[in-house]
């Protein structure tokens, strides 16, 4: 049962609050709570020139702010801190203040602990952000009121008083975000679990702890989606409280959603085929058929179908850039770890020209060369990872297997490589395995870097 957001306005007004983070989340929920009588101060490396027109307007509103390199030394005396996502709750700054007797949360602990609505929270390694745009797609389209938030959408908690018990609330939720939630969801999905984030978590235990988060707090009606087919995820269905449903992309399920000879079921119902799917490749089967068991209670058989064959994607998910001198250029900035790039790969019924390589999140590669070289015809590869990458492709010269590959410096380059080697017919593949870091601020900025290159070519 979640709680009365009256208590949350009570709470806040007058007391003395700090919020880590003047970033895109953080703006609207600085407003919020000056609008709830708080007293604000606002903390971020920034300087007051990065931060601009922002700075000048929180302190014509009263906020205080404290900026630069040292920010977090004078994180000290407050009531209230909300945190930023990637902001672990161990740090020195936020275990000094809670030792204070500060009460430490998040915009996303607080939006899920008054939200009226049906939450449906989605996690996973891969796939998070097609199966939550899927979902909401889904809800849309039956006619609900439809809210999407966490990693994509708009920050939800300065909206939670226009949210009706009668919407639908769709969130993505990483790792990060999950490490110190202890609030209720509705739905909970699990799309598949495998090694990512090992740079911010401490081991990969610490990392399917903090994913276990969107389950654990759950009552016996509310439901857990699992992947059949992934073993990590597959093992959070003994700890449920709830009900429990499962999909499969290779046997039928009885409780769920499942594939079978080129067609997509829920609750033993035909939805679609999967040739008419419009996003191609099995990873999207899956995306769908977590869908379909999240919300076929609500949505009719007829809008799942509906939505299956008109959805393009997500941008930066294998999207489709441009076709030049018979050469495809396919955009999937998205893929930040092996697995999804080993997905993406599996999707073409081709090999292809891969650039691949960025941030190191210290996860193996070896998965990649194993397992993808008989979908590389080419791989061209770029950033901190470049030489790691190298090094298991080139392992299989033992097994004489010889994947060519050309190191570059920059995005640039890479695109350059890629038209200098493609044939007629062949495919250029953006799916680097790796987040962008090292050379971009997110993997949309990447993205876009890479279709304006191949747009000016």
């Amino acid at each position: 049962m979640r709680k009365d957001f009256n208590e949350f306005k009570e709470y806040i007004a007058g007391k003395k609050v700090a919020v880590v983070g003047i970033g895109v989340s953080n703006i609207p929920l600085i407003n919020f709570l000056l609008k709830l009588g708080a007293k604000v101060t606002a903390f971020d490396k920034k300087t007051k020139e990065q931060l601009g027109e922002v700075s000048v307007d929180f302190e014509t509103k009263g906020v205080v702010l404290v900026l630069g390199e040292n920010y977090l030394d004078n994180l000290s005396g407050f009531d209230v801190v909300f945190k930023t996502p990637s902001m672990r709750i161990d740090c020195d700054a936020l275990v000094k203040v809670k030792n204070e007797g500060s009460y430490i949360t998040s915009e996303m602990e607080e939006f899920t602990r008054y939200c009226k609505a049906k939450i449906y929270g989605i996690t996973g390694s891969d796939g998070k952000t097609t199966t939550t745009t899927i979902i909401s797609k889904l809800l849309k389209e039956q006619g609900f009121k439809t809210w999407v938030g966490g990693n994509i959408g708009t920050p939800l908690f300065s909206n939670i008083e226009e949210i009706s018990a009668e919407d639908k609330v769709v969130l993505e939720l990483s790792s990060f975000q999950l490490m110190t939630m202890n609030t209720q969801m509705d739905v909970a999905i699990v799309t598949n679990m495998s090694p990512n984030h090992l740079d911010m978590h401490k081991d990969m235990n610490e990392y399917i702890e903090a994913k276990k988060n969107i389950f654990k707090y759950q009552n016996d009606t509310d439901v857990l989606i699992v992947n059949r087919e992934n073993q990590i995820a597959y093992g959070f269905a003994k700890e449920a409280k709830g009900k429990v449903l499962e999909f499969s992309s290779k046997r039928e399920i009885e409780n769920g959603a499942y594939y079978k000879d080129g067609i997509l079921y829920v609750d033993n119902k035909a939805v679609c085929k999967a040739e008419d799917i419009i996003i191609r490749g099995m990873h999207n089967v899956e995306n769908y058929l977590a869908a379909f068991a999240a919300t076929y209670d609500c949505v009719s058989i007829e809008t799942m179908k509906k939505v299956a064959e008109s959805f393009g994607g997500v941008e930066h998910r294998c999207e489709f850039v441009r076709e030049l001198d018979n050469v495809k250029y396919y955009n999937d900035s998205i893929a930040s770890t092996p697995t999804r790039t080993l997905a993406g790969l599996k999707a073409f019924d081709q090999k292809v020209i891969l650039i691949a390589g960025g941030y190191d999140k210290h996860i193996s590669f070896e998965p990649l060369a194993t397992e993808g070289y008989s979908k590389i015809k080419h791989l061209v590869l770029l950033g901190a990872t470049k030489e790691k990458i190298k090094a298991e492709f080139d392992k299989l010269n033992a097994r004489g297997i010889h994947i060519p590959m050309t190191i570059v410096e920059n995005l640039d380059e890479a695109v350059l490589a890629c038209k200098k080697v493609a044939e007629d017919g062949d495919i250029v593949y953006l799916s680097t395995a790796c987040a962008s870091f090292d050379m971009f601020p997110n993997f949309e900025v990447r993205g876009n870097k890479f279709k304006d290159i191949v747009n000016s070519l």
